[in-house]
């Protein structure tokens, strides 16, 4: 079965805002490169989406309903639903992610 993979508006603000940052600090083209991987790694989510495991930071929680893939540092954050996956959050897993993950996926 083939899922549609969707991004959220915060997903893509996410997008926009890594490859700001990127482009700024260090080159456009690997910006550029780093949004492709990054995309192309959330597309590959249409085949095989319940590879991803459960964040730790949530599962200690008792939230179970979202999963996560890595393209380091970064860590996609999804869920899945009927035929579709929602992808939340892309976010650079360097950063103290329970209470980001808390206030952008616990609402």
């Amino acid at each position: 079965m083939k899922y549609r993979v969707l991004l959220t508006h915060e997903a893509r603000k996410d997008l926009l805002d890594i490859h700001s940052y990127v482009a700024d600090a260090d080159d456009a083209t690997k910006a550029d490169a780093l949004l492709d991987n990054l995309e192309r790694v959330c597309a590959r989510l249409s085949y095989l989406p319940q590879k991803g495991h459960v964040p730790p930071e949530l599962r200690r929680i008792g939230v179970e309903l979202y999963r996560e893939i890595h393209y380091k540092p970064y860590r996609i954050l999804y869920e899945v639903e009927g035929d579709a996956v929602y992808v939340h959050a892309i976010l650079d897993g360097r950063r103290d992610m329970q209470p980001l993950l808390e206030r952008r996926l616990l609402r």
